[in-house]
Parts: structure tokens; sequence; C-alpha cells
């Protein structure tokens, strides 16, 4: 009998995962990760991960399996929460998400099931694995959830076919009204649970607020850039070569202070992102003002009217070397490589047309439509069909 390990989160989905693997005749064994124990983060005095942990404990009790806590906050603070930290202070904005999913979940906690003689990890997530053969050899596939509204591949954009050799994903055919109606057939307490908001380790704590308790604010100018500044209707250049034409298209305008007008004040341009409108309190603007770049060096931040201000847009971006990853790494491109694909940058996005392009520095994604909010530290991930084969942090 294989033997999996489900990490219990507390949820419904992962609740319902660890009743579908028992029904199917696996030995089953839940796992609670406590990520996080430093109180002094906590802005409420909710104690989100007791109450989440006790939830996963009744829920092991009612299918009948062993159920253990693992505390793994200290590879927790050391992989994700000082990686956040560090782009936030260089200006990016990280994705903790996708990074728990790589580093923690299907890494340290992966290999603390293994210890426990598992064949498998299993997680609530709703996506699929396929396995097919390429060259004759096993190749795992990441495919999207049935569930179009729920599809969280995009999670899982950087596992490793290693790790998804032993991943189970036993939610993946349903969408979340068949998990909740299964749930509240098993009678299981998590079935009407709202799904969990904000960050996957510090529960109820609000990430801007979490970040404020850690980083300096320093106070700095907004401006806001006109749709109508020359800067948007530059003639573009000759090219000699299809790479020179997609560094200039990828690469983001250099904002000087020139180029508008003071509209208010900021706390600190790190606590902003580009795209965003809420939280910068200036009024009196006919449309509501976005942010289109933000700059650490200068601590200051450009805004400009409305979501379809010209600064927001973009046609391109530029995936590093060191940072592209393939899922499926028979299908890697070699320099001078292009392909076909549809991509998106951020959860929940549409697939987007686009081309990939490979070159000596990286890979340049190049949509067929600009893309609004292009940020820099998110990951962009592409696919073929309902397979995600790739992805990558947006530089």
């Amino acid at each position: 009998m294989k033997r999996v390990v489900v990490g219990l989160s507390g949820g419904v989905d992962s609740s319902v995962a660890a009743y579908l693997l028992k029904e199917q005749g696996y030995e089953v064994i839940g796992l609670f990760m406590k990520n996080w124990h430093d109180d002094s983060v906590t802005i409420s005095n909710e104690c989100p991960w007791l109450e989440d942990s006790n939830d996963a404990l009744l829920v092991a009790e009612k299918l009948g399996i062993p159920f253990q806590t693992v505390d793994l906050s200290e590879q927790y603070k050391e992989k994700i929460v000082d990686y956040m930290f560090s782009e936030y202070e260089k200006g990016r904005t990280p994705n903790p998400d996708v990074l728990c999913n790589r580093e923690i979940k299907f890494d340290v906690f992966m290999k603390i099931a293994l210890s426990l003689g598992a064949d498998y990890v299993a997680t609530g997530h709703y996506c699929r694995k396929g396995i097919i053969e390429v060259d004759g050899k096993e190749t795992y596939q990441l495919l999207a959830g049935v569930d179009g509204n729920k599809d969280q591949s995009y999670f899982l954009c950087q596992l490793s076919q290693e790790q998804l050799s032993k991943a189970l994903f036993p939610i993946g055919e349903l969408t979340k009204p068949q998990v909740r109606e299964i749930a509240a057939k098993m009678d299981l307490v998590t079935a009407e649970k709202k799904d969990s908001q904000g960050l996957c380790f510090i529960g109820k704590v609000r990430l801007p607020e979490f970040l404020q308790q850690q980083l300096q604010p320093k106070e700095g100018l907004i401006y806001e850039v006109g749709a109508d500044n020359p800067i948007y209707s530059v003639e573009k250049p000759e090219f000699d070569s299809l790479e020179e034409e997609l560094a200039y298209e990828s690469k983001n305008i250099d904002y000087k202070p020139e180029f508008g007008k003071v509209v208010g004040k900021h706390q600190g341009a790190h606590y902003f992102t580009i795209g965003q409108r809420k939280g910068l309190n200036v009024g009196g603007t006919k449309e509501p003002l976005f942010i289109v770049a933000t700059d650490v060096k200068t601590n200051s931040i450009y805004t400009g009217q409305g979501g379809n201000h010209p600064g927001l847009f973009k046609k391109a971006l530029l995936v590093k070397n060191p940072e592209i990853h393939w899922i499926r790494e028979d299908l890697a491109l070699k320099d001078g490589e292009s392909m076909d694909i549809m991509a998106r940058i951020r959860y929940r996005q549409p697939l987007q047309k686009a081309k990939l392009h490979k070159f000596k520095n990286g890979i340049y994604v190049v949509f067929d439509d600009p893309q609004s909010a292009i940020t820099e530290g998110q990951f962009v991930s592409w696919h073929i069909e309902d397979e995600l084969v790739g992805s990558g942090v947006i530089s």
C-alpha cells in the first residue's frame, strides 16, 4: 500500500484531498506545517495557526488518519521572509506563495514526508499532474485544474520534475463547489470555512503592515505624469537585430521628477508596487491614480490617471538566465530559438497569447497585446494548451 503525506492546512481543499486519497486506498498521514511563531508581528490578536492546526486535527480524527504538526518556522524565516524583505528593499515585488511551494511545501516538507516513508506528498491545489513518455523517459506534466475559476497551477510554476514525480493533487479534477459538497457530506469541520486570504504563512497579517513594521518608513514624493507626456510618444528607433528590439521593448522608462508634478507624499517607495491604486491617499484627480513606476534609489513614486494610462503598458519582458525555469526540461529553448505559447504575469490573469525568444542573456516574453503592470520580481508562467511548461522571474 502506497503511503501519502497530506499537508493539512486546516482548510477545506486539503481536507477533501485527504479524504479522497483514503477512498482511493492510500495509507494517509496528515501533517500540519507551522510556519510562523513571531507573535510580535501578528496584527490582530487572533491566532490563526492555532485555529487552523486545530481544524486540521479534527479533520484527521474524523478521517481516522494519524496527524502531527511540524514546525518549519526557522526554514520559513530564512527562505521566504528574508527573501521578501531583500526583494522589497530592491524595489521588486516578490511572490511568496510561489516560493513557499518551491522552497517549503515541496522541499523541506517533502523531505520530512519522505523520511516518514512516504511515496508521495499531496496538497489541496487545484491542478493536475500528467505523465507522458519523452525519449523513453517518464516525464511529468503540470496541468491546469478543471475548475477554470480556481486553477492554481501558477503557484506551482517553479516545481521540478523531481518534485512533481512525488506530488499528488487529488482535487484537481473537481470544482470548488464539488469540494465543498464532499466536505459537507462527510461532515468535515472545514466544509463552510472561508478560503484563506493573505500570505501563506502569516494568516491574518496584512503584508504592507507586516513589512512596515520591519522596513523603516522614509518620506518621499508622489509625482503625477500626464498621459500626453512626450516620453510616451518617442519614435521607435531602427534596430539591427530582433534581440536589440526586444531589449528596447522590455526596458522600463527611466522616470525623472521633471516628467510630472508633485501631487502628494508617501512613507516609502518600497511599500508600493506597479499598477497599485489603493493607499496613495491623493485626491482631487478626475480618474484614480495608478502607480506606473517606483524608484527606491530616489524614494519616488510616479503615477498616472486611469487604468488606460500609457505608462502602465508594455509588450515585452525579460527573464534572465539564472531565473529561467523549465518544468518540461525537454522543451527548453536554445539560444536563437523561439516558441509560441500562452502566458500569464499574475495569478488568475486569463492566459495571453505570446512568444518566447531565447538569447544569450535570457528569454524575452513578447505579448500579442501590451500588458498592464508587468511587475519586477513577480513570476511569468508559460503554457502550451492546459500545460504549464515553464516560468521565470520578471527582471
